[in-house]
């Protein structure tokens, strides 16, 4: 936790509301995302019982199945959800537009969990899926493959830093408003919700009250599974040779879980209210960008000849280039939000990474004559009130001026005098605005987005000995049809 969001906390505690922590939205919110609320038996691996889903606030859909531990329901409640599920995300591969030279879908879809636990549930239900074989003695319907790589798809994307195409509700709240609670409170939506009402403490007691708000899944209260849950199941199973008995049983058995998933619904569009409350960061839609270009790669890669599902595991080579390209993503996600969010560049400020003040004095003409060829080289003096930790000849970066470079060139006292570079025009007369002037409040920091080298890995049939040597081609086998559902 750092130590802006310690004292939001603290504040969120005495005027009893959650304290924004941004000031700008760092997620993108398509305006027809589709919300997922999975349930999964207690006690079973990964096994579903329920799921409601839909993109339209009004009208949610309930999947269910009757008896989680037969393996035929299961997989027809996959089939069910695969044909909602792909329908969806296949509705948005349809409008291109042309980008330096190639295209990409003009949008793409977007799936809200409630919480990290969601997306745990999709990528598991996804690995158990999509190696299913659609013949022989455990065939499954032909939609249920490929909802499994589009669950793994999006389970993978939501481990991308800064990806919008997967995200949990609890998770995107949190990164934007601060509660007086526990990180662990905040993991339960209506726990967390209850700090944007009126009297968040009663509120929050009653988040805690199954009875009043069941939990957000993937997991059930347990005095439900006892008390309603368990019974209704038996109640259907018994019903076998009894049409209008099981019909009835079914019915019961959908009031239950409605009344489990119902309020999560309503909190998870509230949720979606509130995040659209903020505008978003200036970073927003290039991450959107490149996930509409991601969600095009995938598309054309399943309508490409010889497509074969997402492997059971890495290989030593792809699983050390995913790391590194999480890595880079990360680094670049959390330069983007500093760089478009003032409150977050307060955390480079504190560490002594960045500083803010007055420009006190401007050179904007200034001509570095030393090469073959003058150089626009303006200077700017830079009084701050910030601890500075920088040192002479440190390249830092103004969040309002992104295409510039400047230099610390000298430090006397509280004054920071900077060299700049770039992003005023090729003249030798700066472009208006694109030196700071006297007068003018502005940010520095050691924060940039400039590009950075991915690392270098050697082709997967040079993998060395010391990580299991070249691994053999993926081959589907008979066994994949068998693999154990979690």
């Amino acid at each position: 936790m750092s130590s802006l969001t310690a004292l939001a906390r603290a504040l969120a505690v005495r005027d009893r509301t959650a304290q924004p922590i941004t000031t700008v939205r760092h997620v993108h919110l398509a305006e027809r995302p589709l919300v997922l609320i999975p349930l999964a038996l207690a006690g079973e691996a990964n096994a579903p019982l329920a799921a409601m889903l839909g993109d339209d606030p009004d009208h949610p859909r309930l999947l269910l199945v009757p008896q989680p531990r037969n393996r035929d329901q299961r997989f027809q409640f996959a089939a069910e959800l695969g044909r909602a599920f792909v329908s969806y995300v296949d509705s948005f591969a349809r409008h291109q537009e042309d980008v330096r030279g190639r295209r990409r879908f003009t949008d793409a879809p977007q799936i809200l969990v409630p919480n990290p636990g969601g997306v745990e549930f999709v990528r598991l239900f996804g690995r158990s899926t999509r190696l299913r074989r659609t013949y022989g003695e455990y065939a499954v319907a032909r939609v249920v493959p490929l909802l499994g790589r589009w669950l793994t798809y999006f389970a993978e994307r939501a481990e991308h830093p800064g990806s919008s195409l997967m995200l949990a509700m609890t998770s995107a709240l949190s990164a934007h408003w601060a509660t007086g609670q526990s990180a662990m409170e905040d993991a339960n939506l209506a726990a967390l919700l209850a700090w944007f009402d009126d009297d968040p403490f009663e509120a929050a007691r009653d988040a805690e009250d199954p009875e009043i708000w069941p939990p957000a899944g993937p997991a059930t209260d347990p005095a439900f599974d006892a008390a309603t849950l368990m019974p209704a199941i038996e109640r259907y199973a018994r019903t076998d040779a009894d049409t209008a008995a099981r019909q009835a049983a079914l019915t019961r058995l959908s009031e239950a879980l409605r009344s489990q998933l119902e309020p999560t619904w309503r909190l998870m569009w509230r949720g979606v209210e509130l995040l659209r409350s903020l505008r978003p960061g200036e970073s927003v839609l290039d991450r959107w960008a490149e996930d509409r270009d991601s969600y095009t790669n995938y598309v054309d890669y399943l309508r490409s000849d010889g497509s074969l599902p997402q492997a059971r595991r890495d290989n030593a080579v792809a699983a050390a280039r995913r790391l590194n390209r999480l890595e880079r993503a990360q680094a670049s996600f959390d330069a983007q939000r500093a760089l478009d969010d003032p409150l977050v560049m307060a955390e480079f400020r504190l560490s002594g990474e960045a500083f803010a003040g007055s420009v006190v004095a401007a050179d904007p003409t200034r001509l570095d004559a030393t090469g073959p060829r003058r150089k626009l080289r303006p200077h700017v003096t830079v009084r701050t009130s910030d601890p500075l930790r920088l040192a002479v000849g440190t390249d830092v970066q103004s969040p309002s001026r992104r295409a510039q470079t400047a230099r610390i060139v000298e430090i006397d006292g509280s004054d920071v005098v900077l060299e700049l570079t770039g992003g005023m025009g090729r003249a030798l007369t700066p472009a208006p605005g694109s030196v700071p002037e006297v007068g003018e409040q502005v940010t520095y920091s050691t924060v940039s987005t400039g590009f950075q080298p991915g690392g270098n890995f050697p082709p997967v049939e040079d993998t060395p000995w010391t990580h299991g040597g070249p691994p053999p081609p993926p081959e589907p086998t008979e066994e994949d049809a068998v693999e154990a559902w979690s």
